[in-house]
C-alpha cells in the first residue's frame, strides 16, 4: 500500500469541471449562432416585405390601366418602375444574402455538434 499510487481525486474533479466548462462554453456558441440565425431569418423577412410593396403597385397599375393612357402618365410611371426596380433588387439581395447566412449558420451549429458528442445529444432534435 505504501508503493502504491491512488489515483488524485482532485485531479478527475478538475478535468470534469473542465469537461462541464466546455460544454458550457459549446452551448452558449451555439445559442449565439442562433440568435444569429433569427437575425437571418429577420432580415428575410425584411425583403420579403420590400418585394410585397413594387408587386402591390403594378398589380393596381395594371387593374386600372383602362382609365388612363400610358402616353400621358409616362412622367409618372417611369419613376414608378424605377422605384419598384430598385425595391425589388434590393429585396432580392436581403433574401439571398439571408439564405446565405442561414447556411452558413446550420453548418457551423453541424461542425459543434460533430466535435461534442453531449452536445450533438442535446442539440439534435428527433421528431417521433
Amino acid at each position: 500500500m505504501i508503493g502504491e499510487q491512488r489515483p488524485n481525486m482532485t485531479q478527475a474533479a478538475d478535468k470534469a469541471d473542465l469537461d462541464d466548462k466546455h460544454v458550457v462554453l459549446l452551448l452558449h456558441q451555439i445559442e449565439l449562432l442562433l440568435s444569429e440565425k433569427r437575425t437571418s431569418l429577420s432580415v428575410m423577412r425584411t425583403g420579403i416585405a420590400i418585394l410585397a410593396l413594387p408587386l402591390s403597385v403594378f398589380s393596381i397599375l395594371i387593374a386600372t390601366s383602362r382609365l388612363y393612357d400610358v402616353s400621358d402618365v409616362m412622367h409618372f410611371l417611369v419613376p414608378v418602375i424605377g422605384i419598384s426596380i430598385f425595391l425589388i433588387g434590393l429585396s432580392v439581395y436581403l433574401i439571398v444574402r439571408s439564405l446565405r447566412r442561414f447556411h452558413k449558420l446550420d453548418q457551423m451549429i453541424n461542425d459543434i455538434k460533430e466535435r461534442s458528442p453531449v452536445i450533438s445529444d442535446l442539440v439534435t432534435c428527433k421528431l417521433q
